[in-house]
């Protein structure tokens, strides 16, 4: 293809021959993207080109308007939206328009979730506000991305009552923003691009991090555990592990730009590598990406406990960069409920992974997911869960009230009144809390090392950053501090959170 050949001169892009770890997207010129050509077929090339096009688009509309035109992303659920979401805002800045801090803008974005009906809800809150806004506003735009947007019912009434939504993209074609947005704006009408499923991962988009000192890497795309209570599976697609090389490549990458600690991400790493053409452990994987110098701390989320591997654990107790820090949902401590949860393990299998862990970091910080409420619980179930919690001891636990997700098997079972759920979660609460308490002041007196974060958001004398348990420290300091780790004593500690001092 004529386009395809000439690319890799005008873009500036590194020689394909060359295996050097250099991110392709970084050696884009786009003022050098010949627009009269025909868009090229191959990614990440096809994205690039419809960046440039959009550049061009907006900054007609911006010399139209006599201003810079806006932007506002909304993040809703967990840390692999808001890794999208940086990827999101760096092609939008790419293209021309200004981060904004509030939605009242003339682009606006929503990466949404669909795993609590709550989250649904919310959205359908914003996008009434937002439609008496556009109407002040001929520049504005409203789009759509993410998980709730992967449910047809969804879609289906986005078109039938908030026709002034201009464009709607799934979880599965999060690369294509800026294909889709310049559609949009050649078009004027209302862009729809759903896809059903992939096997395709894109490398080498733009990227935005919030922190410049650490962030979230892929490592992996979709989930195949099919728990009956889940939409993921159904939203998010089939598991697709990145290859390894490019997965470090990005890691080298990102330390070289100051990056000290990054979190690996996948909706179960515990089972990454499996459907590679050269199959790969996650306890391998991280094995290389402690090799990176420079890289200080390493985090993952989320594991699933039936894919935990004694090989996990030796790499892990090993370690120097990876942080004594396990999130290790149970969801439920019933064996009968774990088993119609479609969960592969038992009450008394969770538990010997727990004590198995602790035998190898006596150290260790555990966390968890528990959901209170799922069809069918009785007491007994649910004391179960709470015999669970106190036998572990969990640093912290995530409690939800099970949400019905219609198109999941546990949707059609028999639900749990809903007073019943509200007591028995509001007695979980009580317990997870007391616990937590305890767990956190075990630390109080001694010296850890954090890596602050921010200036802390009601005293700016002083500083807040996290331990490598992820809890959170506060103590004076100034923004000199931020993205440097620093010895501090721990003098009091708060429920969830302590007050600190450097240490000298």
């Amino acid at each position: 293809m004529l386009y395809g050949k000439k690319a890799v001169s005008f873009y500036g892009l590194y020689d394909r021959r060359d295996k050097k770890s250099r991110n392709m997207y970084n050696e884009v010129d786009f003022n050098k993207i010949d627009l009269s050509l025909a868009a090229p077929q191959e990614e990440p090339e096809r994205q690039y080109y419809f960046i440039a096009k959009c550049r061009e688009t907006v900054q007609e509309l911006k010399q139209e308007a006599g201003r810079e035109l806006t932007f506002h992303v909304e993040t809703f659920g967990c840390q692999m939206n808001a890794r999208d979401s940086e990827k999101l805002t760096a092609i939008l800045k790419e293209i021309g328009y200004q981060e904004s801090e509030h939605e009242v803008c003339d682009l606006v974005l929503y990466n949404t979730c669909t795993v609590r009906e709550n989250a649904n809800l919310k959205v359908y809150g914003h996008l009434g506000h937002l439609k008496k806004e556009k109407k002040k506003n001929p520049y504005m735009l409203i789009g759509l991305c993410g998980c709730m947007m992967q449910e047809s019912h969804v879609v289906e009434k986005l078109k039938e009552s908030y026709r002034f939504v201009d464009f709607v993209f799934g979880t599965h074609n999060v690369f294509k923003l800026a294909e889709i947005l310049y559609h949009r704006l050649a078009s004027g009408g209302q862009i729809i691009d759903i896809w059903d499923s992939t096997e395709q991962i894109v490398e080498n988009l733009p990227s935005e991090r919030k922190f410049p000192f650490k962030t979230g890497v892929n490592i992996m795309y979709g989930c195949n555990n099919f728990c009956s209570y889940c939409i993921v599976p159904y939203v998010r697609g089939r598991e697709r592990s990145r290859e390894p090389k490019e997965i470090l490549r990005e890691i080298e990458a990102l330390v070289a730009d100051g990056v000290v600690e990054v979190m690996l991400l996948g909706q179960n790493v515990n089972s990454y590598g499996k459907n590679l053409a050269e199959p790969m452990s996650f306890a391998e994987l991280l094995k290389e990406v402690e090799q990176v110098e420079g890289l200080k701390r390493i985090r993952f989320m989320t594991s699933h406990p039936k894919d935990l591997s004694d090989e996990l654990i030796a790499v892990m107790a090993g370690s120097k960069k990876i942080c004594k820090h396990f999130h290790l949902p149970l969801q439920c401590g019933c064996s009968r409920l774990l088993e119609d949860m479609n969960r592969h393990y038992t009450k008394e299998q969770y538990l010997e992974l727990v004590a198995k862990l602790r035998r190898a970091m006596p150290d260790l910080s555990i966390t968890t997911d528990i959901i209170v409420g799922y069809p069918g619980e009785t007491e007994e179930d649910f004391l179960e869960t709470i015999d669970v919690v106190k036998q572990v001891q969990y640093d912290s636990a995530y409690t939800f009230i099970y949400s019905r997700r219609s198109g999941t098997p546990a949707a059609s079972r028999e639900q749990v009144p809903q007073e019943v759920v509200k007591e028995r979660f509001n007695r979980l609460l009580a317990v997870v809390n007391e616990i937590s308490k305890e767990r956190t002041a075990r630390l109080t007196g001694s010296v850890q090392e954090v890596l602050v974060e921010s200036i802390d958001d009601h005293d700016d004398t002083m500083v807040t950053g996290r331990l490598e348990n992820s809890i959170q420290v506060h103590f004076k300091g100034s923004k000199e501090d931020i993205g440097q780790f620093r010895k501090v004593y721990l003098r009091e500690a708060k429920g969830f959170y302590y007050f600190g001092e450097v240490v000298q």
